[in-house]
């Protein structure tokens, strides 16, 4: 079986051809750098990084952007609001969103080019647009004229009575559905010059900028959140497309975070930092929990969820390090079920359940004594766990947690075994033995919750 991506533009599923044979190129729209990364945030990057590691398992060299917008209207009114210069706030916040994607074990992008980097594209291109009657400039300021525009609407499905863009109204668009492509330059505001006067640009402008000095006029894969389909993608794809540039062959989009229902968003109030989950749990258990769910689906954010997840990652971790006292774990060779799943749409819980089946065989095999299978069972789950950027034994996550992972291991052994005699406990109907593991638990802080797979543990949080 071959690749296939659900494309957003033709909802449906379709086959992945490359525009260049042997490499995969991919645009992503990456952060705008206002404040900390929280897991919404993350949750994105993450998908993308196993689709990529994904397509150089398939052999192809891959070819990732991913954007930092580093001027919009939330930097500059944080950074007023904090008394710091909108420069220094946004370089701080992009230098947090780096140490994020690492800690979580995403791959470094081929290049992640800044906004204000790519001025002199961004005004070539809105040259171009102005010269085809697809852009107007009035008062300092450019517009799109999204009537000029057959396919207007295509990507998010909307007809042209149904689009509002969402932007401050202003006196010189000729028609309320126009997009700002460029924005005058307003008192105490940072500016670039262009032939229309001092400005900044607009949002979507600099997408369409930055993916085709990259990637071309025509690259493989448009990723970013569902969010983003209207009105950022669906703009980047108009103004693009109008000046004859094919653009992006595939449309992803990653569903949310979510949080009793609600996207995980800062003007919410709702979000949780990457800091502080790193505080409670491992970096590859918080992978664990953000890449197991198909990207398409939304994740509910609850700490039961999380711990059920950071337990998943501990049963794939002892099993390769009980194998790992038997002889050596190399990586193995793919089974079929785990390459079928990623192959139709990254179905990551299908591969989940491939990596675990093989896991409960593995242990089968190592409590019969049956080395040699086990070690057989152990190598498919490195090397499946090696794709999904997992791998307990590598030389990223050997060591995850730092100095104080003995610790977490030890405290794991214990619990595990206080919450078994809890359970055998119950099964006799001696109510008391299990009063009293539930007991010690409790004194030692540590939270339980019975759920269909079976009690799920974390630390009480402070």
């Amino acid at each position: 079986m071959t690749l296939h991506l659900f494309d957003t533009a033709t909802r449906s599923v379709r086959e992945f051809h490359p525009v260049r044979s042997g490499t995969a190129s991919i645009y992503v729209c990456g952060a705008t750098v206002q404040g900390v990364p929280h897991i919404g945030h993350i949750r994105g990057a993450l998908n993308y990084d196993v689709l990529r590691r994904w397509l150089v398992h398939k052999g192809l060299d891959v070819l990732l952007v991913r954007n930092v917008t580093d001027i919009d209207d939330k930097i500059l009114t944080k950074a007023a609001d904090a008394g710091r210069p909108w420069w220094e706030w946004a370089a701080t916040h992009e230098r947090a969103f780096e140490q994020a994607y690492d800690q979580l074990g995403c791959l470094p992008p081929s290049i992640n080019p800044r906004a204000t980097g790519h001025v002199t594209q961004m005004v070539e291109l809105m040259q171009r647009l102005i010269d085809q009657g697809h852009a107007y400039a009035t008062e300092g300021d450019v517009y799109f004229s999204v009537k000029s525009f057959d396919g207007y609407g295509e990507l998010s499905r909307q007809g042209l009575d149904d689009v509002q863009q969402g932007e401050t109204p202003t006196r010189g668009k000729q028609d309320p559905r126009d997009f700002t492509l460029w924005k005058s330059a307003k008192p105490g505001e940072p500016s670039w010059p262009t032939p229309w006067g001092p400005g900044r640009p607009g949002w979507h402008l600099e997408c369409s900028a930055m993916a085709t000095t990259y990637l071309g006029r025509e690259f493989d894969i448009h990723g970013g959140g569902i969010d983003l389909i209207f009105p950022h993608h669906e703009n980047e794809r108009a103004q693009s497309n109008a000046v004859g540039d094919p653009f992006a062959r595939y449309w992803l989009h990653n569903a949310w975070v979510t949080m009793a229902g609600e996207k995980m968003a800062k003007s919410l109030g709702n979000t949780v930092s990457i800091p502080a989950m790193l505080e409670r749990y491992r970096a590859p258990e918080l992978r664990y929990y953000l890449v197991q769910p198909h990207y398409r689906s939304n994740v509910e954010y609850s700490d039961g969820a999380v711990s059920e997840a950071a337990q998943g990652y501990r049963r794939i971790e002892t099993f390769l390090r009980r194998a790992a006292q038997s002889g050596e774990v190399t990586l193995g060779t793919l089974p079929d079920g785990f390459v079928n799943a990623l192959d139709d749409d990254l179905a990551t819980p299908q591969a989940f359940a491939v990596v675990h089946n093989t896991v409960r065989d593995g242990n089968a095999a190592l409590d019969a004594g049956d080395t040699s299978k086990a070690l057989e069972f152990a190598a498919a789950v490195r090397a499946m766990t090696d794709v999904l950027g997992l791998d307990p034994l590598s030389a990223r996550w050997s060591e995850a947690g730092g100095s104080d992972t003995p610790t977490k291991e030890a405290l794991a052994r214990i619990v595990e075994g206080l919450l078994a005699e809890r359970q055998r406990a119950r099964a006799e109907k001696d109510f008391a033995r299990a009063d009293a593991a539930r007991d010690r638990l409790s004194e030692a802080g540590i939270v339980v919750e019975d759920t269909p797979n079976g009690p799920q543990w974390t630390v009480k949080s402070d």
